[in-house]
């Protein structure tokens, strides 16, 4: 599979042969082809852009080196994307479809269920689609580029860049770490508690006491039930402080998430730690068993 990077500062797109991403790509798992679209410009001084048609402050990025370097990478057969402030914002949904789409997959459910950890990677290779991501620059480009390429338009917030550059490694990072292989261990990607629907809880290593700060007694305790029931709390105090519209989303769709219901332990700790109007919105998603566990709960503590 092979990412192509459009670009009039290649240079900036060195950290891809670097960590994890350089690794994978060395191993043949993923492809970085970085292209300057100032090779394609016709003009002697290499120019790219000019002045908008109508008048305005700024400068435009012109169809025809564009045009020309995509054409170069084979745009037409490959999904397309633009990093533009307007375009749909980046989460783990859009992260998992790419992720899908360059593997060769049927849907973003086989990446987040870790069924690609299963595939072949001669197979996977074999399956796989490439993608394309166009940097701007200047106050924009010709809108022709992103009507006859057909181009999605990509944000990563709502904030102005100077460029697309960063915004584009933002994205092939968090889409690349989901191809099977590219992360150390396969699972690894999927194990953190943002993919679960949660943000991740806090982590500790050595040495046991720093400064007069010690580790949370449970993580040494060995007892690896109470440790995730622990780490479970956690997360859902962190997710409700920092992040309510995240607990929100979890609270409505914890089983496709995880694949799996609550069980009776982590119900009772999502009554000690949600607030009414959150318990409300977790109780309308409950399944007859996950309901069962509930009522068994709230009757104890009745008692």
């Amino acid at each position: 599979m092979k990412i192509n990077i459009l670009t009039i500062f290649p240079e900036m797109f060195r950290p891809l042969r670097e960590s994890m991403l350089g690794r994978a790509e060395e191993n043949g798992i993923i492809e970085f082809n970085i292209v300057d679209v100032r090779d394609f410009s016709l003009d002697k001084h290499k120019k790219t852009d000019d002045y908008p048609f109508g008048g305005g402050q700024g400068m435009v990025f012109m169809p025809q080196p564009a045009f020309d370097a995509l054409k170069s990478v084979g745009a037409e057969k490959t999904r397309n994307i633009y990093m533009s402030p307007r375009g749909r914002v980046l989460d783990m949904e859009l992260a998992l479809e790419l992720a899908d789409y360059l593997r060769g997959g049927n849907g973003a459910e086989d990446v987040a269920e870790g069924e690609a950890c299963k595939v072949a990677s001669t197979a996977l290779r074999k399956a796989s689609r490439d993608l394309t991501i166009f940097c701007g620059h200047y106050e924009g480009i010709d809108q022709r580029i992103i009507d006859d390429w057909k181009m999605e338009e990509v944000s990563i917030g709502d904030y102005i860049l100077t460029g697309g550059e960063l915004a584009a490694m933002v994205l092939i990072d968090a889409v690349a770490r989901l191809i099977p292989g590219v992360l150390g261990e396969e699972n690894s990607a999927l194990d953190e508690s943002i993919y679960s629907g949660l943000l991740e809880y806090p982590q500790y290593t050595q040495p046991r006491e720093f400064e007069g700060l010690s580790v949370p007694d449970i993580l040494l305790s060995g007892n690896h039930k109470e440790i995730n029931l622990w780490r479970f709390r956690e997360s859902v105090r962190l997710t409700k402080k920092c992040r309510p519209d995240i607990l929100k989303a979890f609270l409505k769709d914890h089983r496709e998430r995880n694949n799996r219901e609550l069980d009776k332990a982590e119900i009772e700790i999502l009554i000690e730690e949600l607030g009414k109007k959150d318990f409300d919105t977790f109780k309308k998603h409950l399944s007859d068993k996950e309901a069962k566990l509930l009522a068994k709960v709230l009757e104890k503590k009745r008692k």
